[in-house]
């Protein structure tokens, strides 16, 4: 009796639906692979007659992922991650070579804060090469999966219904500071948090985890600032604040660097609104070096 016929994978089909899958789109993903348009869609319809199942639902211009497709995208993760496995396996890199460090960062921390999470991998002797990556955190945390970075600096946890396997560290737990001017500073520091009712408040934007907190916290102390500005990046946030603008948040923990380095002034702090931050790896003890630096910071459940 024959057995039935085997159906086998073109990998290089998988890929380039794994990238499309990862960048939301044809067009990012051509890019990305530096190919054409027309020569993505014909893989990803060769895949998809090769499988026998629709793996793209189209809605407008974008490509959502349908059930099957989600399947086949969290194989195609663990498939790429064993690849890289591969890789690193038999890559005998020369003793003279510095240890490279991929770090993928949430777009929306701030970069003192980036700075100062790194610290002990940067301390390391000898120096590691840094590479980093801003992105949003999904996209973040493909790039994870498939141990194209080895680690990811997050301004939250790994979801539930993230299909990672991967583990969160928390490396910082601080309350909130608000900076500005001198002028406006002097202006709300007297009768803080109540000064902050209709003063202007530079927040990030409302998908972070800080402007949750921080939302929660002004409704509950029956605060109502005046919003001039919400921002997906920090950095511009902290250049807009600079011109005295507004007011803004930054985690407490580097409140004395920002101070300084910015030439601002404190306007008050609070400890009910957190600011987390966290190092996400594959391994729940890290074996590269300079990932184990950064998590050995993690906090105990004591500590928090």
């Amino acid at each position: 009796m024959k057995g039935r016929a085997m159906k086998w994978i073109n990998y290089n089909h998988l890929y380039y639906f794994w990238t499309v899958a990862r960048e939301g789109s044809v067009v990012r993903a051509a890019q990305e692979l530096m190919v054409s348009q027309p020569t993505v869609s014909i893989q990803l319809k060769e895949l998809e007659t090769s499988l026998g199942h629709r793996l793209f639902d189209r809605v407008g211009r974008r490509l959502l992922l349908t059930d099957d497709g989600k399947i086949a995208f969290n194989y195609a993760n663990e498939i790429f991650s064993l690849g890289r496995d591969l890789i690193n396996a038999l890559d005998k890199q020369p003793a003279h070579r510095p240890l490279k460090l991929a770090v993928g960062i949430v777009d929306v921390i701030p970069k003192r804060m980036v700075h100062h999470l790194l610290e002990p991998a940067l301390d390391l002797k000898p120096p590691v090469r840094l590479i980093c990556r801003e992105d949003k955190g999904d996209r973040l945390l493909a790039d994870l999966a498939a141990r194209r970075l080895d680690v990811v600096i997050s301004d939250a946890p790994i979801g539930t219904g993230i299909h990672t396997r991967a583990h969160n560290h928390l490396l910082v737990d601080c309350g909130v500071s608000f900076l500005a001017t001198r002028a406006l500073a002097t202006k709300y520091r007297r009768g803080f948090p109540r000064s902050l009712n209709a003063a202007p408040l530079l927040l990030p934007s409302d998908h972070t985890a800080v402007r949750q907190a921080l939302n929660a916290w002004l409704d509950s102390a029956r605060i109502h600032p005046t919003v001039v500005g919400e921002f997906d990046d920090t950095a511009l946030m902290l250049s807009i604040g600079q011109h005295g603008t507004g007011i803004f948040p930054f985690p407490s923990v580097v409140e004395r660097q920002a101070l300084k380095e910015f030439n601002l002034a404190l306007v008050g702090r609070t400890q009910s609104a957190r600011e987390r931050f966290y190092a996400i790896s594959l391994e729940e003890s890290p074996r590269h070096p300079a990932v184990a630096a950064i998590c050995a910071t993690a906090k105990t459940p004591a500590q928090r």
